[in-house]
């Protein structure tokens, strides 16, 4: 009997539920993708139905299935959006309400009130993240103090909590576990120690035994079961969360590499080695992967608005038909005619971290088009990226690294050679974007097979890597220092009110 060699990965991001089935020489066989619903239930709350998205991701893999012999299929990828976390019964399996989304800002008070008590540094040693609502732990604090599904669940013993890729492979396996990538999320787990920390959780309320067992993002942790569709027995051997799916996918293994994804958000991640370095500029030092017990780390910094800009243009003011549409009308005029968009529509990221900062249009004028704010949209997403790289340099720079000269680019806006070009010429840095753009669900599926045995070594990936186009910076010093001086002028006024 010829040993399976085909492998499938699943991508639970923000806004779709995707699959992908590929062979072991990484020839894409078949894919599918499946939109859902994104709920807002009250001011700074994003939300998302647990049941949803599990119909969805379901439908995604029937698809790519179809036709297919199960026998076949050696190992299934996992990589999912961050943070936002789900809650379910671990006897029934039946959801406890919407999952909190990583957007979601509900828990903005409490963070700040932990920083006004001198918490924050508490929290940054042992986590290496900041304290901010985008994370896990406040969401899962909320979560128990204000749904009643939940305080019952936790009062019979039956309570579960965790990240998308806790909930899928649950579904999938009936298997409560994670992997470091995920776990480093979540405000609960000391990065250094590489466990689950009582005193997080007692300092914010959430019992230890809710949480699901870490083990090596490499590996298997635990088979299918009881889904029809798939059969009993088929592997999950490889998970990573989205951002990390991404380095890996992009081969940035060794310390130095560095990724941007621009999807809803953009991240950019750089691989520092076995070294955690410590963020002296407010971003967060974060595990990028787990492989036999050796951890790999990387500093990122994270744009809550990247891809998103587009789509509230498109579906909240209505300047464009389609999100493929702004890079045409964007190059109908040279520049934004004096405009600036700060895209804090869910608060600012790194390294500013304002979560009760909003967006803001600066320099309107009688003259302004709806091409200068389409160029301005595109623009500000780029800006946010030298705010980080800037902070990364530094760091890198004070921990003895290399200056970054190349960066990796994916993710769905990476399409956009406009923003791409605009990003590398505000970064003043050489950008790259691979032939195979999905590098998030290509990490995933690599790790699966590294998990069962169809490659021996990360390395191997770097063989599968091919170069599309390269972006090399064009404007000159004097322009970039204007363009910058006006942005961060801007963000100053976004952050005073």
């Amino acid at each position: 009997m010829t040993k399976p060699r085909k492998i499938i990965a699943i991508d639970q991001s923000t806004t779709s539920s995707k699959a992908i089935l590929m062979d072991h020489r990484l020839q894409v066989l078949a894919h599918a993708s499946f939109p859902f619903a994104q709920h807002f239930p009250f001011q700074g709350a994003v939300e998302h139905d647990p049941d949803e998205i599990w119909e969805t991701v379901q439908k995604a893999l029937r698809k790519i299935l179809k036709g297919v012999d199960v026998g076949q299929i050696a190992a299934i990828g996992l990589t999912n959006q961050r943070e936002t976390t789900c809650f379910w019964n671990k006897k029934t399996g039946k959801s406890l309400g919407r999952a909190i989304v990583w957007q979601d800002r509900r828990t903005a008070d409490f963070c700040q009130a932990l920083k006004d008590r001198g918490e924050e540094e508490f929290f940054r040693s042992r986590t290496g993240l900041l304290l901010d609502p985008y994370f896990s732990g406040t969401k899962i604090r909320w979560a128990i103090q204000n749904l009643p599904s939940v305080q019952k669940a936790l009062a019979a013993g039956e309570l579960a909590v965790g990240t998308i890729d806790s909930y899928i492979l649950f579904k999938l396996t009936g298997e409560h576990r994670t992997e470091p990538s995920n776990a480093s999320r979540t405000f609960l787990f000391d990065i250094h120690r590489k466990s689950w920390s009582a005193e997080l959780c007692q300092k914010l309320e959430v019992p230890p035994s809710i949480l699901p067992q870490v083990q090596d993002s490499i590996g298997v942790f635990g088979r299918t079961r009881g889904v029809r569709f798939l059969g009993d027995g088929v592997p999950v051997a490889g998970i990573l969360g989205d951002q990390q799916s991404a380095l890996f996918g992009q081969g940035c293994l060794e310390a130095g590499q560095a990724k941007c994804t621009y999807g809803t958000g953009a991240f950019l991640l750089l691989n520092t080695g076995s070294k955690a370095v410590e963020s002296r500029n407010r971003l967060l030092t974060t595990i990028a992967w787990s492989i036999k017990g050796q951890t790999t780390y990387a500093l990122e910094g994270s744009l809550f608005i990247a891809g998103a800009a587009v789509q509230w243009l498109r579906d909240g003011l209505g300047l464009i038909k389609k999100a493929e549409d702004i890079e045409a009308l964007a190059r109908s005029v040279k520049n934004s005619g004096g405009v600036i968009f700060v895209p804090a529509l869910t608060g600012l990221g790194a390294p500013h971290w304002d979560p009760q900062a909003t967006g803001m249009f600066t320099g309107l004028t009688r003259a302004t088009t709806r091409a200068h704010l389409a160029r301005a949209v595109l623009e500000g997403v780029a800006f946010q990226g030298v705010d980080i790289l800037k902070a990364m340099q530094s760091d890198v720079r004070q921990a003895g690294g290399e200056p970054l000269r190349q960066l990796n680019v994916d993710g769905g806006a990476s399409q956009n050679n406009l923003l791409m070009q605009i990003q590398s010429d505000v970064l003043d840095v050489t950008l790259v974007r691979p032939k195979f753009e999905d590098t998030t669900i290509l990490g995933a599926v690599f790790a699966a097979g590294l998990g069962v045995g169809i490659w021996k070594e990360p390395h191997e990936i770097l063989r599968t890597w091919k170069k599309d186009r390269v972006f090399v910076p064009k404007i000159d010093r004097e322009t970039r220092t204007a363009q910058l001086a006006n942005w961060n002028r801007s963000v100053r006024q976004v952050m005073l009110k």
